[in-house]
Formats: C-alpha cells, structure tokens, sequence
C-alpha cells in the first residue's frame, strides 16, 4: 500500500497503521517533518526498518529544503517517480 501523507504536524497514530512493506510518501507541507534534527526524526528512522519513505523533491525545493538536511535512508522522488510508485501499489490511503 502507498500512504500519502500531507498534514503537518503528523498524527503518529498514522505510523501504526502501516502495514509491512507499505510505502510512504511525504508531501506538501508534510516534508517540514523530515528533518533531521525534526520532532519526528526517531520515530521515522525507526520506519526505515521496514518501510521506504519517499518525498518529492518539488515540495521539498518550495521550502528551501536540502537533501543534506533530510533523514538518512529517505529517499526524494520527482512526479515521475510518483507515477511508478502508484503503480507498484494499487491501493493508495491519503492522510491529510
């Protein structure tokens, strides 16, 4: 399954309905959370065990945000890469 998650801050109740090998992108103003110095970095880190997290690289450009900045493990994705990511997870659960 894919998560789309927008909001900003996130409920971390959202984490525990990820389900093993579930996808998670990040976007719009939710990206301001993956920081590495951010509220939510552990808890996230933690994520990377089991779940990719992806963010797309425009919302991050829009707020000035670098990849330097970002949590380890995350990967950034352009619209593209979004496409595929729809594809390989034909169930999609937005959390806005």
């Amino acid at each position: 399954m894919l998560h789309l998650i927008t909001q900003s801050p996130i409920d971390r109740a959202i984490f525990q309905r990820l389900g093993a090998g579930d996808d998670v992108l990040f976007l719009d103003k939710a990206v301001l959370n993956l920081l590495q110095k951010g509220s939510l970095s552990a808890v996230l880190t933690s994520l990377l065990a089991h779940h990719q997290l992806y963010a797309l690289v425009d919302d991050l450009e829009i707020r000035g945000i670098s990849s330097a900045e970002l949590l380890k493990g995350l990967k950034t994705i352009d619209y593209a890469d979004f496409v595929k990511l729809t594809v390989k997870n034909p169930l999609i659960q937005t959390w806005s």
